[in-house]
């Protein structure tokens, strides 16, 4: 019989309907490969040269303006721009290209230059929850957005060019492949089923428990059973919702809660502020209802052994298919136990 916890095998995700080779064996392989420092310097509470901090001039020459919650402005150097005109290539089918309009911003979560999720107080981190709603809603409403990406990259390791706590939101005229995928995957379930791909996979969670790491009244995070990063995550809503904007007032307080709760677990687990790419998957604003949608977030962590060992997807990942040494349910006991 096959042993799911040392034998090497392959897991299938119905969200992006590929595959994840697991290698639970090669967890006991040496490990000789670069080795990051764990000794960044502590931040202060205001540096004068972040362009981030109130009061500063950013890169692009604007000053911020002495803020004291949270701040949101259009991205001095927007990878998308909203007066790109719409237009099309197209040559015999081989050479295909688009423009892509669009609107960048920036949010910075707290005028503190040396806070994470994780040391933020409850209701500072809620007022951020109410800064994603606001600015989902108002992007989403633009005639040329389809579909608004909240991410936020946290440390250096994930190009994370300023430790200021912030995040980004980038809205496209197009939907992003990843969320494409995705929306086909909900779309054929729901067709096939009658019923939501999320909504039965966090029943099947709940009733395992062998993934979960936490839940509260909104929410819960899982290790997701198909996993490719050693310590991924998924915050799944327990209400079937399509986008943050159908959020109720509990639920946002429980998504602030659920976010402080997974980063201060991520910072115990190595003992180091976390690095860490976070992203939202929810509803294009293309004026559909898509009610195959339900609300999520990855968390995409790259330490794999400590806080000095990394793994990011290079090799046989970038080539064949995505891999991974640790177990979902090891990943997601360890992060219960702290």
């Amino acid at each position: 019989m096959l042993d799911w916890k040392q034998d090497p095998h392959r897991r299938y995700n119905p969200l992006t309907r590929e595959w994840v080779l697991v290698s639970p064996h090669r967890t006991q392989r040496p490990w000789q490969g670069q080795v990051e420092s764990d000794d960044a310097p502590q931040q202060p509470e205001y540096d004068p040269e972040c362009y981030l901090c109130p009061g500063n001039t950013r890169a692009g020459g604007v000053r911020n303006p002495n803020y004291t919650s949270t701040f949101v402005f259009d991205n001095d150097f927007a990878a998308l721009k909203p007066d790109t005109p719409l237009d099309r290539f197209e040559r015999e089918g081989l050479l295909i290209a688009e423009s892509e309009p669009g609107i960048c911003r920036v949010v910075c979560f707290s005028p503190r230059h040396n806070l994470t999720i994780a040391n933020m107080q409850p209701g500072d981190l809620r007022k951020v929850v109410d800064a994603w709603v606001e600015q989902y809603g108002e992007l989403g409403r633009h005639p040329l957005i389809r579909y608004v990406q909240i991410f936020e990259n946290r440390g250096a390791m994930m190009g994370a060019s300023n430790p200021h706590p912030h995040c980004q939101i980038w809205s496209s005229h197009a939907v992003p492949n990843e969320v494409a995928k995705e929306q086909a995957s909900q779309l054929a379930w729901g067709e096939a089923r009658g019923a939501c791909l999320l909504c039965q996979y966090a029943k099947l969670e709940q009733a395992a428990g062998d993934r979960m790491v936490e839940e509260n009244a909104s929410f819960l995070t899982v290790v997701p059973f198909w996993a490719i990063w050693p310590f991924e995550t998924m915050v799944i809503s327990k209400r079937h919702l399509s986008a943050i904007d159908g959020l109720s007032e509990a639920e946002r307080d429980g998504l602030a809660d659920i976010l402080k709760r997974i980063t201060a677990r991520y910072d115990r687990l190595f003992q180091v502020s976390f690095p860490y790419s976070l992203g939202f998957h929810q509803r294009p604003t293309d004026g559909s209802r898509h009610e195959e949608w339900h609300l999520h977030l990855h968390f995409y962590p790259p330490l794999l052994r400590s806080a000095t060992v990394r793994k990011f997807l290079v090799g046989y990942e970038m080539l064949a298919t995505p891999q991974r040494d640790i177990t979902p349910e090891a990943a997601a006991g360890r992060l219960r136990e702290l």
